[in-house]
């Protein structure tokens, strides 16, 4: 598997960090993603493709529904855990090593993609959304859920990417629902829900730990939420709760169809 450096970047840090994403971690709450599951009409037992899929939280969410999951990821460490977890809980779930901008599979194999809090570091969003196409059944569903920024607001944007890549390096670029719609519709994907919601990240301090961020890098992200303009602090929300620092990252909840 050859991969560029954001990709060698993800593959890397994913590896290392994780222990850090099964139990307890924010993603183990599916809340979102049975809410947009309930806005879709799946076969009986639909093939499921879960891409970057991280300790599994969608992907065996679905398999607990009945469905024939494969879940895919580019750091192998992720998948042993995804493996682990869903013997734990006596589900039958495929496992595949890739990246998300190009995948191993034929035209027309599945009936859902979806690929939730990890689109952001990705290579090529564009390449990323023609795979997803082009594997979807007609008729197929896509569900991207990731952080995002608004529409036309480039300070909080800015702000927000500086943010991201201090905290995590391996962090590519959040795109705004606009993007990706025109990225969907590029692909011949049509967008049927596009919902933006503000979640509040728990604190500054499990954020960094999360990541493993450097110190120095720790230092630099306190001083751009000290320096956050207006813009940003009406956008995301920067404020102090009992002595931590928190703010609300936009959180884009996109379903297309084939």
């Amino acid at each position: 598997m050859q991969l560029d450096a954001v990709q060698s970047a993800a593959q890397e840090q994913f590896g290392k960090q994780s222990h850090r994403y099964g139990k307890g971690h924010i993603l183990q709450n599916v809340d979102d993603v049975i809410a947009a599951a309930s806005q879709m009409a799946l076969p009986a037992r639909a093939e499921v493709l879960d891409v970057a899929t991280g300790a599994g939280h969608t992907g065996l969410y679905f398999a607990g529904l009945g469905h024939r999951v494969t879940l895919a990821d580019i750091a192998q460490p992720m998948l042993d855990r995804v493996r682990e977890t869903a013997a734990e809980r006596g589900l039958q779930v495929t496992t595949r090593q890739h990246a998300a901008e190009q995948f191993p599979y034929a035209e027309a194999s599945f009936d859902l993609v979806t690929c939730r809090v990890a689109p952001h570091h990705f290579s090529s969003p564009p390449d990323f959304i023609a795979e997803v196409a082009r594997v979807l059944r007609p008729g197929g569903y896509f569900l991207l859920i990731d952080g995002s920024v608004f529409d036309d607001e480039p300070e909080a944007e800015a702000w927000l990417h500086q943010v991201e890549k201090l905290r995590d390096p391996s962090h590519n670029r959040l795109l705004s629902p606009r993007t990706w719609t025109q990225l969907c519709e590029r692909s011949v994907l049509r967008v049927t829900s596009v919902e933006l919601k503000e979640f509040k990240q728990p604190n500054l301090e499990w954020y960094f730990e999360t990541a493993n961020t450097p110190p120095d890098n720790r230092v630099a992200v306190r001083r751009l939420i000290e320096t956050a303009t207006d813009a940003v602090r009406r956008c995301c929300k920067v404020g102090v709760e009992e002595g931590k620092t928190v703010w609300w990252w936009p959180r884009l909840t996109l379903i297309a169809r084939r």
